[in-house]
């Protein structure tokens, strides 16, 4: 199996941190394809995106209690579940330029691998990790801080709650409720991925997954919510 290799001076770089142990960035910076059939021992950034994810939604989680003094649980919430979705992921993936430095498969690269948001989620994820491990919260804090808070300020309203808002629009209209299917879900057991179909009466269907069903019900509703827009503001 061919194996595309990348330098990973740029996101070291652009992270503004030197890795006191470089092997942690390469493992977060290894999709699970450039490791097939080597055996075992060969890690990829699957155990990192696990840990990073817990040290995310750690941090996010002070940020907005010290940002938000005021707001009630239930709004530091649903801005909790935005900043920690996939969505927001990828962005931060997108600003440090991952997609340029991932160590992935020949078939996997020729498939768009590099600008997958999904890849690039999970490596933002696994990038987190590697900086807890190698430099403790403080480390994860400072970037998770550079690249989160700016998101944290973009609305002074905590965001809605995608599922009741497309809810919300359908009663409006007196159309059927929106249906939520579980399409496809894989992945271990202590971490499935679930992949959901949204469908509201006359439209398209749309696809979105998250780490729960839940998750993914709501990524989906977005989703939906952004193609109902988009169709408003083209006149549709």
């Amino acid at each position: 199996m061919k194996v595309v290799e990348r330098p990973i001076a740029g996101p070291i770089a652009e992270l503004g941190y030197e890795f006191r142990q470089p092997e942690l960035l390469e493992e977060a910076l290894t999709h699970q394809s450039a490791t097939e059939g080597e055996g075992r021992g060969k890690r990829n950034l699957e155990r990192l995106e696990f840990l990073g994810d817990r040290v995310l939604g750690l941090v996010v989680a002070r940020l907005l209690m010290d940002e938000f003094p005021d707001e009630k649980v239930g709004q530091i919430a649903r801005r909790h579940a935005a900043l920690v979705r996939a969505e927001s992921l990828t962005r931060v993936g997108r600003q440090l330029g991952l997609g340029d430095h991932i160590r992935m498969s020949r078939g996997e690269e020729e498939q768009g691998g590099r600008t997958k948001p999904g890849t690039l989620a999970d490596c933002c994820e696994a990038v987190i990790a590697a900086l807890y491990l190698d430099g403790g919260l403080e480390a994860a804090d400072c970037m998770i801080r550079r690249y989160w808070l700016p998101m944290m300020r973009e609305t002074a309203s905590p965001p809605q709650d995608a599922k009741t808002g497309l809810q919300e629009w359908a009663q409006a209209r007196s159309l059927p409720l929106p249906v939520y299917t579980v399409v496809r879900r894989e992945g271990a057991a202590h971490e499935p991925l679930f992949d959901v179909e949204c469908v509201v009466s006359g439209l398209p269907p749309v696809r979105a997954e998250g780490r729960s069903r839940r998750a993914a019900e709501q990524a989906a509703a977005g989703r939906m919510i952004d193609l109902i827009e988009s169709r408003v503001s083209d006149g549709g």
